[in-house]
């Protein structure tokens, strides 16, 4: 049984003339989760040194295969993806990514399926094309020219996101706090207030409504409980800090804020 759909996913490059280029495809298909590449008469797999491009992706060179012909590569494959920027005379159906992707995991508990890429400079010649079953453009602006690895890269996201195979979990902050109770809410609301007294905030303004909308700002923010304490803090101080001043004879410093309703 597979782990994962995208392990019934085969990248196939055609003739790819550069060594860097097949070490960033081998880069992108481990970031994405997919393991099984295939070289189609393409530059002689350099293991050592792609390894150093690509760190810790001796995993997917380990099962790299080498082939002279494009129909060897496909065996098996029940469903063919092939990428193309180029418009053919042929009047072939040319999906997205996001649409590739969706057919292409509809097939794979099927048999493999199998991304299709050219060479750098040319890209996949008609007879490659008529091996396929769904041609893919990817969406660009006028220039359409993308490296070999982008283009993989593309194609294996929209797989990856499509698959939910987000396998690279992402870890909590080292100090994650709890969410503030009510309590310790409703107490940071009422420090602030007093802050905003001490600064004559709600001279001209209507105490009501700024409290109001500060309410919803700190809401749609949903600070954790350290963080509202931290703001919480902040307001005591400000408070403290005019009240000294006060005590001790010295005019708070006025400050030029502007008005609102």
């Amino acid at each position: 049984m597979k782990r994962s759909l995208l392990d019934g996913v085969r990248v196939v490059l055609h003739q790819t003339q550069d060594l860097v280029n097949v070490a960033a495809v081998v880069r992108a298909m481990k970031n994405m989760g997919v393991s099984d590449l295939w070289l189609v008469d393409a530059v002689p797999l350099d293991r050592w040194r792609v390894a150093g491009i690509a760190h810790g992706t001796e995993d997917i060179l380990d099962r790299v295969r080498q082939c002279e012909s494009l129909v060897e590569s496909l065996h098996e494959c029940v469903l063919v993806a092939a990428f193309t920027a180029r418009r053919r005379a042929a009047k072939w159906r040319v999906v997205t990514p996001r649409e590739a992707a969706a057919e292409l995991l509809a097939r794979v508990r099927e048999g493999p399926v199998a991304l299709l890429f050219g060479r750098e400079d040319r890209g996949l010649p008609n007879e490659a094309l008529d091996l396929a079953n769904l041609h893919v453009t990817i969406p660009t602006t006028e220039y359409a020219s993308l490296n070999l690895a982008q283009a993989v890269m593309v194609a294996l996201y929209e797989l990856h996101v499509a698959a939910g195979d987000a396998t690279r979990v992402i870890a909590p902050p080292r100090k994650a706090a709890p969410p503030p109770d009510f309590e310790a809410v409703q107490q940071f609301y009422r420090d602030l207030e007093l802050a905003l007294e001490c600064v004559d905030f709600f001279k001209t303004r209507n105490r009501e409504h700024i409290m109001r909308s500060l309410r919803a700002i700190t809401s749609r923010a949903s600070p954790d409980a350290r963080e509202l304490s931290l703001l919480r803090a902040i307001a005591i101080e400000i408070r403290k800090k005019l009240e000294r001043q006060a005590t001790h004879g010295s005019a708070a410093p006025s400050l030029d804020l502007p008005s609102s309703d």
